[in-house]
């Protein structure tokens, strides 16, 4: 802004001076003359008020310096933290960010704000990578943070009863632990995209009308992550990609059906790395969608608004590819019993009859709800405003770059079964499975998991855990390790149902294992066998040798079901450190925690 007489109590001369002077002004100059200002202010105040020194700066009661950590799993929170810090960076903010496993928590006395964006695991539970910090807060050694301003973002997912928990227990304790809230915290269903970015910019409005200007003492502080390729397709704007091959995997007489996809990248510029996931956005089963057209009495042709751009699509279109229809959530038949207050879903909803209502839910999908509670004469263009967007599916990506360049890989098993009289599919994996032959077009973007990764050193042993589909991310490994040369010992543990007929990638691990780029192989087939043998019994017979692994430094990498493989496999790693490294339950647990802490333990289980 100009200075003039008319917008300015000074005169004409002093006008002329401020107005060659100001822009010539350095940032740091133009802060000194702040303090000088105010300090000559202060002095000539009144009798009593004690002068403050020339030049010294305005008291600051509120830093521009802002820490950012995340909480990931799957990598969506270390996304959308990293994007927070781009905004924060453009409104003169000093980041720092960091995944809560990297952050030191006896720095948190010295934070002034802190923002927290993280997701909810398995039951309630922190993602790996922030337990060691979820766990110093819920200590004695947590220290007061009075000084302390904060806000949570939390990722979860609704048809989950402790939804969004991580996120509510850190806004919690923080508070308890005398932090004050910048803005409330916003708990993120699946669809995160827009309730994250109204939270993120509330975030930055609030900081920036409370905090003072930059300080330039202490530099601006470093962000702890690498740029990234940037590609325009995203999450919000997926890539439409060519399926270039559909394979199943499973031999004839197999009870599962296992699909291998090859996916052309050519012309996005979508980058990974191995460990990294592939966003894929689904479609319904048009079977589905077409009985619950018919058992709504619904105009499948009719128009209906899909976002609050006015898009507008046909209904059977929009329910195919906007809208999820397979899964109930208690916020879901809250809106449908005001939507029908005549039927008898509210009763379900009453106090008391919770156990009733998560057992209801499970299982069942939109189409049981409307024929349950009569639902039909609700109009289309109400009813799709209760449903929430249809989310894309994450898959560990089986390829490496290098060997697979412009491609990428995943491995799907397809989910069918009968519940209620009626067949139920997955939605993604049957999608993959009978509609996505060679030709077809599929939205995808990729999914960065700097939670799994190869370690920086390729003469570091690797140690890889994965029954059936779990195997994905280590047939990556293995390929990038043969592209690269690197040296490492590896030795995987894979399982699943039947030698003959379940025996994924069988040919490639066995080209690997004579070419020493796999060096070990450890197979359990359960169903071969009078009593079941699964990877973590054939973790336990080879206790010796995996522990002396371990003592070399060797990375664990799990992939697969959370509840019960990944737990089970746990206990082996525990078991083993007790018998073999001759360790208490307590010193195996921290023994773990340590691996965790340092990167040498790293699941992708869901």
């Amino acid at each position: 802004m100009v200075l003039q007489v008319t917008n300015s109590p000074f005169n004409q001369e002093q006008v002329e001076l401020l107005n060659r002077l100001l822009p010539a002004l350095s940032e740091s100059q133009r802060f000194w003359l702040s303090g000088y200002l105010t300090a000559m202010g202060s002095a000539s105040a009144g009798a009593g008020a004690a002068p403050q020194a020339a030049g010294a700066a305005p008291a600051v009661t509120v830093s521009k310096e802002v820490t950012v950590l995340f909480g990931s799993q799957t990598g969506n929170s270390s996304s959308l933290a990293k994007k927070l810090v781009k905004q924060l960076d453009g409104q003169g903010f000093q980041c720092t960010l960091s995944s809560m496993s990297d952050f030191k928590p006896n720095g948190l006395k010295k934070v002034q704000n802190l923002l927290v964006v993280v997701s909810t695991h398995g039951d309630g539970e922190p993602p790996d990578n922030a337990m060691t910090f979820y766990e110093f807060l819920y200590s004695k050694r947590a220290p007061q943070l009075e000084d302390l301003r904060f806000s949570v973002l939390a990722l979860g997912d609704r048809s989950y009863e402790l939804f969004c928990q991580t996120g509510k227990d850190f806004d919690k304790r923080l508070e308890e632990l005398g932090g004050k809230r910048l803005v409330p915290r916003v708990d993120c269903d699946v669809d995160f995209g827009e309730p994250a970015a109204e939270w993120m910019k509330q975030v930055v409005s609030a900081l920036s009308d409370s905090t003072a200007a930059p300080s330039t003492a202490s530099g601006t502080a470093a962000v702890s992550f690498a740029a990234e390729t940037e590609s325009e397709y995203s999450r919000s704007n997926p890539f439409h990609a060519e399926v270039l091959e559909n394979l199943n995997l499973n031999g004839a007489g197999s009870e599962k059906e296992t699909h291998h996809l090859e996916i052309s990248l050519e012309g996005s510029n979508l980058q990974y790395e191995p460990g990294d996931s592939l966003g894929i956005y689904p479609e319904n089963h048009p079977r589905l969608v077409d009985e619950l057209i018919e058992a709504m009495g619904w105009n499948a042709d009719q128009s209906i608004t899909i976002n609050k751009n006015g898009e507008q699509l046909p209904l059977r279109e929009a329910l195919l590819r906007h809208y999820e229809i397979t899964v109930l959530t208690k916020p879901l038949l809250e809106q449908a019993a005001q939507l029908a207050p005549s039927s008898k879903l509210s009763a379900l909803l009453e106090a008391g009859r919770e156990q009733e209502l998560k057992s209801y839910a499970s299982g069942r999908d939109v189409l049981d709800l409307v024929q349950d509670y009569g639902l039909k004469g609700v109009p289309a263009e109400q009813f799709v405003t209760i449903l929430r967007k249809l989310p894309a599916r994450l898959y560990s990506i089986s390829s490496s770059p290098k060997a697979s360049p412009d491609e990428v890989h995943v491995t799907v098993r397809a989910v069918r079964y009968e519940s209620q009289g009626r067949e139920r599919y997955g939605v993604c994996s049957v999608h993959l499975a009978e509609r996505s032959e060679p030709g077809a077009k599929l939205p995808v973007f990729i999914q960065h998991n700097e939670n799994f990764k190869l370690p920086e050193s390729p003469d570091t042993p690797i140690i890889m855990i994965g029954p059936g589909t779990g195997a994905a991310p280590f047939r990556a490994f293995l390929a990038e390790k043969e592209e690269t040369g690197a040296e490492g010992k590896t030795w995987l543990f894979f399982g699943d149902q039947r030698f003959r007929t379940d025996f994924l990638y069988q040919i490639e691990w066995q080209r690997w294992l004579k070419d020493g780029v796999l060096s070990r192989m450890d197979v359990a087939f359960s169903r071969d066998t009078d009593q079941k043998v699964y990877v973590q019994h054939r973790m336990l017979e080879r206790s010796r040798e995996l522990y002396q692994w371990l003592q070399e430094g060797a990375y664990v990498y799990v992939c697969g079901d959370e509840k019960r493989m990944a737990h089970d496999v746990n206990s082996a790693l525990l078991t083993i450190l007790e018998q073999e490294g001759r360790l208490s339950s307590e010193e195996a647990v921290e023994y773990l925690n340590r691996m965790k802490q340092n990167k040498r333990y790293q699941r992708d289980v869901y």
